[in-house]
């Protein structure tokens, strides 16, 4: 019986310690979801600033235009950014047609070169 109530009382302050996850580690785990999941559309990207793209897309004959930061990726990218507007591919999530990337850690839908 008290090794039953020492197992619950370590069991939740483990719970409890944990530490959320960061900011960056949510939208990360965001992209792989999308990855692993979505499915593929053609996009158009429409802006660059920075390292942020700005890309649309329709599904359903709704058109969505939205937009990821690539900081993640700034290795990746182009030096001369505007070389990323036009044609790209994107990844949507069915059941969430905004929720949609069109780069990440496996897979990338952008013209690089």
């Amino acid at each position: 019986m008290i090794g039953s109530v020492a197992a619950v009382v370590a069991i939740v302050l483990v719970v409890r310690l944990r530490r959320k996850p960061s900011p960056e580690e949510m939208e990360r785990r965001r992209r792989q979801l999308i990855y692993e999941a979505g499915q593929l559309i053609d996009a158009e990207v429409i802006d660059v600033e920075g390292t942020v793209a700005v890309y649309s897309y329709g599904v359903a004959g709704v058109n969505y235009t939205v937009s990821q930061d690539l900081a993640p990726f700034e290795p990746l990218l182009p030096e001369d950014r505007m070389t990323l507007v036009g044609p790209a591919l994107a990844k949507y999530v069915p059941r969430n047609p905004a929720n949609s990337i069109v780069v990440c850690e496996h897979w990338n839908g952008l013209r690089l070169g």
